[in-house]
């Protein structure tokens, strides 16, 4: 074994025994050895001591033996010191994403235990971890709810990740400005039609844009997902501005263009107007009498 090597390995068994009141046990399984040598690094770069980032390393340890994913707790431990933010403000941040871990994972035991999600069916960690994020973003629980029952008609049932995905893409529509009713029609149709997470994720994106564009054509949308259309076809010809699709869009979203043009949106809340393009300015006359 090299000398580095063996200096790397005596540093990461001194951290952990401090960490762990130095009872002599190894560090637990949620941090794993990597992530702590990588953790060491960067508070050592920041003048950290070990005490600081105990509590962080024991938050990401107590979720892990919850049953909790981990792997984003320990990426905003390093995300945090890599930028310099004290270990005291990232505690608070840490626990509020251990929170929406948590109700993310009960939200899903729950619809599993309703019979409207597949408890057998693998990737659950991950859909944890997805749907925390769409919690984070704006979706709330009952909505996480709504979308399994509405959904419940697909064959086969739902997978977790399939309802995690299909909440996510409901946070990133109402970012677009999609009203919180039709973002949930849309979500659990595209969900009955087997849309893949990224089929969901084009599609949210893809109304997020035009919600900011002030154009979001949602009945023809919604007409297009219920006949199976993936979104590729949905706005292949809209996007390049021409042929049927595109007519077929636009005639649809005509009323909630026009709608909004005239200041009242159906969210009731103010236009945005980012997209405008502002006015070229006309040249100035030359005053300096130079002619330039």
């Amino acid at each position: 074994m090299s000398s580095s090597m063996r200096a790397r390995l005596a540093r990461l068994v001194a951290v952990a025994g401090l960490w762990l009141g130095g009872a002599g046990v190894a560090f637990g399984q949620a941090v794993l050895p990597q992530d702590l040598d990588d953790i060491t690094r960067l508070s050592a770069a920041q003048g950290r001591s070990a005490e600081e980032i105990k509590p962080l390393i024991e938050l990401a340890n107590k979720a892990g033996e919850r049953g909790l994913p981990s792997g984003p707790l320990v990426n905003k431990i390093k995300e945090g010191l890599a930028k310099g933010i004290e270990p005291v403000r990232i505690e608070p941040v840490l626990r509020e994403m251990a929170g929406r871990l948590e109700t993310a994972q009960e939200t899903l035991k729950e619809l599993s235990g309703r019979g409207l999600v597949d408890a057998g069916s693998g990737g659950r960690q991950r859909a944890v971890e997805v749907l925390a994020e769409a919690l984070a973003r704006g979706v709330a629980p009952d909505e996480v709810r709504e979308i399994g029952r509405l959904a419940q008609e697909s064959k086969p049932r739902l997978t977790p990740e399939a309802l995690a995905s299909g909440a996510k893409s409901l946070a990133v529509m109402k970012e677009g400005g999609v009203p919180s009713r039709d973002g949930l029609s849309l979500v659990t149709e595209a969900l009955r039609q087997g849309f893949r997470p990224s089929e969901l994720a084009d599609l949210s994106r893809e109304l997020k844009r035009r919600g900011r564009e002030g154009r979001i054509p949602l009945q023809a949308v919604q007409d297009a997902v219920k006949r199976g259309d993936r979104p590729d076809r949905i706005f292949r010809e809209d996007r390049r501005g021409s042929g049927a699709g595109s007519d077929r869009l636009d005639r649809s979203g005509r009323g909630e263009r026009l709608r909004e043009d005239r200041g009242s949106r159906t969210d009731g809340r103010p236009e945005r107007l980012e997209h405008l393009e502002r006015p070229e300015r006309p040249d100035r006359p030359d005053r300096s009498g130079s002619g330039r």
